[in-house]
């Protein structure tokens, strides 16, 4: 899994990569993306698979925060990234979730 930020030599915001390589997602036919940056609607996100197998998404987010996410894989796993910035604690169940800094 990977995390690319691209940040604008001007500007308030980040375009921010969420990568999950093809080991991360064998015999996986969905992958959606769910955090504070979209009220945890998985439905808002949903990750592109390219012609490697490989499925990401490109978001804009605002610079210096904290952004909590996971992936939800098929609709019924959830994963946290393994390359996220930190983990914190989730509100929900006993699990942490992925936390992306820009």
């Amino acid at each position: 899994m990977a995390l690319y930020k691209a940040y604008p030599k001007k500007g308030k915001t980040c375009k921010v990569t969420f990568e999950l390589p093809v080991e991360a997602t064998v015999g996986v036919s969905k992958v959606s993306l769910a955090g504070d940056f979209n009220n945890w609607d998985p439905s808002c996100h949903s990750l592109s698979r390219n012609k490697e197998g490989l499925f990401s998404i490109t978001l804009v987010l605002e610079q210096g925060r904290e952004y909590q996410f996971r992936y939800l894989m098929d609709e019924s796993r959830w994963e946290n990234d393994w390359a996220a910035d930190k983990y914190s604690p989730s509100q929900y169940g006993n699990c942490d979730n992925s936390v992306v800094i820009v």
